[in-house]
């Protein structure tokens, strides 16, 4: 149909009829135009994949301050909560303002994920009951 995309779901099913059909055909079956189906045979890749990762929309607001203070905070006291760390920083540069709070959280909950101190992992013990495998 003009003016609709090609999901995902009708490029795999194009890509299968494919093998065993004609472009038209398979097209017609997949639910799109024959033109759609010559220009997917030049650039085989699903629909989601040709689109490139959006970069920043505005300048970074922290990147004054990230390196040179709130990391070195993170390492000297770990256990230091976000809003703790944002009005520590607010005290020191109040240009920021207050619409920073959420980015800096964010980007210390990523910081922490990635450089923070290890994480306990558990795993989950199932004990499974002999009645319940069907041995009485």
């Amino acid at each position: 149909m003009p003016g609709r995309h090609v999901t995902d779901c009708q490029m795999r099913m194009y890509m299968t009829l494919r093998q065993t059909h004609t472009a038209a055909i398979s097209a017609a079956k997949s639910g799109f135009s024959a033109a759609s189906a010559y220009r997917l045979e030049k650039d085989p890749r699903l629909p989601w994949g040709k689109t490139a990762p959006r970069d920043r929309r505005r300048p970074d607001p922290l990147a004054a301050v990230w390196d040179s203070e709130v990391v070195p905070l993170l390492k000297a006291a770990p256990g230091l909560r976000p809003v703790a760390i944002f009005e520590e920083i607010g005290r020191r540069h109040p240009e920021l303002g207050d619409g920073v709070r959420r980015t800096m959280e964010r980007r210390i909950r990523a910081w922490r994920a990635l450089f923070g101190p290890e994480q306990e992992v558990m795993f989950r013990n199932r004990r499974e009951h002999p009645t319940y495998r069907g041995i009485a």
